[in-house]
Parts: C-alpha cells; structure tokens; sequence
C-alpha cells in the first residue's frame, strides 16, 4: 500500500465574532459573548488561522481532519467563516470534520448550523448509505482512504452555561461498535475522528465526555488504531486499552492559538501511514509535529514519534481533561 498523510487540527475557533443583537445574545451566548471580548479574542486569532492554512499547503497532506469547535457561540454567520476557511484549507474529498461543543453551542437548526459543512461530513452510515448527517446526532460516518478507514463521531450537543460536556449517546455507540467491529474484519486502519479526549470525570468533570466509560468498554471489545480528538487545547498523548494492544489517543492544541502562556500555541500533526515497507505486512505509523514560529511568520517541525512500528513510546492516559 502506498504511504497516506493525514493532517489534523482542532479547536479553530474562528473569529472575529460576527455582530449581533441583544436577542442573538440571551441565553448561554452572553457568556460566551463575554469571554470572547474579555479573553478568547486575543488568544484565538484569524492570522495564525491564515499562516496555518499556507503551511498546511506546502506540506500537501493527502487529508485533513478537523476534530470540532470551528466557531465560538454558534452564532449563524459563524458557521458560514466556518465554511469559507473549510473551502480554503481543501475541497471536501479532501477534508473530514466532526463537530465540537462550540459548534453546539446553542440549539439551532441543523441546517442554519453545523449541518452547513455537510460536504465535510458526508460518508457510509450504519444504514449503508453514502450521504451527510442528518442532525448532531446522526453519526457516525465512515470515510474510505485507501487502507484508512476515517470514522467521525459527534460528542456535540447543546448544555447548560458553564458547561463544555460532550455525550455519544447509546445509539451511537451501538453503531460505532458495529461500525469498528466490521472495519476491523476488513483489515482496515481505523482512526476515530472525536471532539472531547474519551476519558471522563476528574476535576473537570464538567467539560469532560460524559460516556466515557462505554467507549472505552467498546474500544476494549473491538480495538481501533487511533483515536484523534482537540477540545483540551493542549499537545497530549494517551493510550486506551484494546482488545489486543493499547490504543493511541492523541490531541492537538487550538489551531489559531497565538504564541502566549495559554496553554500550548498553535499546532498540528502529520501522520504518515504505510504497511509495504515492513517485511511482516504491519503497519508503520508515524506523526510529524509543527509549531506555530515564536513571531507567528510561519510553522516550524518540532520533532516526530513512530507510533507504530519499531518503536512502541510509553505514553500515559489522563484521567482527565482540561478543556476548553
């Protein structure tokens, strides 16, 4: 099989925030509202998102993934910048996105909302059938590259102000069971596309995935061979238990973060993916790292890791995380 890259990002959380009227405001939003103005707007910057977009073109990765939080307050014409940066990052075929907490920031109709990336989502469901997400709830999809099976879930879903909690719900993870156990007969390269990291409770129970537990009982049962997520804004690595070897999980930080002391600056990562260049027909994986530049000009690498392969590093799970 010839190589694969797959770039992934998350947590763009694309601005400036479009204007909008005391009634757009009520509710959960003003919060939002508040925290973009007094601190999200300086951290999260559309010119960081602009230099992302020229490295990730020179580095051609085959696919991009965008695990979530494309907009900030799900006002509407957010999720239409949302959409323009999408078209300018890749054409559809080329890019998958699941939806984040922010992108369910308030109920809207699917269609006025995430539902406007559709193209971007669009895959086999549980049903058979080749087509978008018919709400936030109808997932999973499966995307076919090559020997890599892209298989993005939804953990969005509106909640209550101050919370940033993510849920799969049972249906879902039904059909994300079958979905890893018919993928995994097939030989396939399973990565699970998610928002929130898939370890629950510890002290910040209240952005964390609230069903956590069952997921971790299914990758338990049927394995997968990645699993990508954002949300926490920050460069981790963990690893779940599979039914035969662990599973790596992986985040990146914010995408259009600035070089400061949140957490960690803009960053993506770059997997490569191979199987005929070992004599035993396994598979290689490894991941490229690049950093946003200290004076925000450009990205530079920043070191790599073989995940699979030769080497096998440690790599710890949270038990929790800090999200944003």
């Amino acid at each position: 099989m010839p190589s694969l890259t797959l770039a992934h990002i998350s947590d763009l959380h694309i601005g400036p925030l479009p204007r909008a009227g005391l009634r757009a405001l009520a509710g959960k939003r003003v919060t939002g509202f508040l925290s973009w103005r007094l601190k999200r707007s300086k951290i999260h910057r559309i010119e960081v998102l602009d230099v992302l977009a020229k490295d990730l073109a020179a580095q051609q990765p085959d696919h991009i993934a965008v695990t979530g939080d494309l907009v900030n307050i799900a006002l509407p014409e957010e999720f239409t910048q949302a959409h323009d940066f999408l078209k300018r990052i890749g054409p559809a075929e080329r890019v998958t996105v699941v939806p984040g907490n922010h992108d369910a920031y308030v109920a809207l109709p699917w269609l006025k909302a995430a539902g406007r990336w559709d193209e971007y989502m669009t895959g086999r469901h549980a049903d058979g059938g080749d087509r978008p997400p018919r709400d936030m709830r109808d997932f999973p999809f499966v995307r076919r590259i090559g020997g890599m099976a892209l298989i993005g879930v939804s953990t969005a879903l509106p909640t209550r102000p101050f919370s940033a909690a993510g849920e799969l719900g049972a249906d879902q993870l039904q059909r994300l069971d079958a979905m890893l156990e018919q993928l995994g007969e097939a030989g396939a390269f399973r990565i699970v596309l998610i928002h929130h990291p898939p370890f629950g409770g510890g002290a910040y129970k209240r952005k964390s995935l609230r069903d956590a537990g069952p997921l971790a009982e299914i990758i338990a049962k049927r394995g997968c061979e990645l699993m990508l997520h954002g949300h926490t804004h920050m460069s981790q690595l963990g690893r779940m238990k599979g039914p035969s070897t662990s599973v790596p999980i992986i985040g990146v930080p914010s995408a259009s973060a600035v070089v400061s002391d949140h957490r960690d600056p803009s960053r993506y990562h770059i997997y490569r993916l191979s199987r005929g260049e070992r004599a035993d027909g396994a598979w290689t994986l490894t991941v490229s790292m690049r950093e946003l530049k200290p004076d925000g000009s450009g990205f530079a690498p920043i070191g790599e890791i073989v995940l699979l392969g030769e080497t096998n590093p440690p790599l710890t799970s949270p038990t929790s995380s800090a999200a944003a």
